[in-house]
């Protein structure tokens, strides 16, 4: 498949973005360069790229379908009360799919492993706001709000 200018600088946008974003972060940034371009035009070329194999779309949980500009195997955090998502700075463990082949009567092809928890934003906004995780910790699938201040899922521009 040819590399369009739409998905050129879709590309080149997501590249330039210190976070893993969503299609609407992606939208917005790529208007910003291409006024005319619509929501579903970002969404068919984000297909596209990671296709092609330009991007990685992050099968993490949360609200938002995230993008990644390292198509390396790795692992994410995810903030289960802004749904930032960050990459956890370990080494990809491509063993286990080995260990576990044969085991149960599966031939594994991957794995994906997301961690879950509070970025440092959320952690101080709920002891700010005297949120007691000791009494009421959150469930790996839960999301709740805590008032940050920022907007959900955006981190901050060096969150990558």
């Amino acid at each position: 498949m040819r590399m369009t200018r739409q998905r050129r600088v879709i590309l080149e946008e997501i590249r330039n973005l210190k976070v893993h974003p969503s299609a609407d972060d992606v939208y917005e940034a790529v208007r910003r360069r291409m006024p005319r371009i619509s929501l579903g035009t970002v969404y068919r070329n984000l297909e596209v790229l990671s296709g092609m194999g330009e991007i990685q779309k992050l099968p993490v949980g949360g609200p938002l379908k995230r993008y990644d500009k390292n198509t390396h195997r790795h692992y994410h955090v995810r903030c289960i009360a802004c749904n930032r998502v960050e990459d956890v700075p370990m080494d990809f463990m491509g063993d286990i799919e080995a260990a576990m082949d044969g085991s149960m009567g599966f031939r594994f092809l991957g794995h994906h492993l997301e961690f879950t928890g509070l970025c440092a934003d959320c952690q101080e906004a709920a002891k700010d706001q005297d949120h007691d995780f000791s009494r009421d910790p959150p469930r790996f699938d839960q999301s709740f709000a805590i008032n940050t201040g920022r907007r959900p899922g955006a981190g901050p521009a060096a969150g990558m």
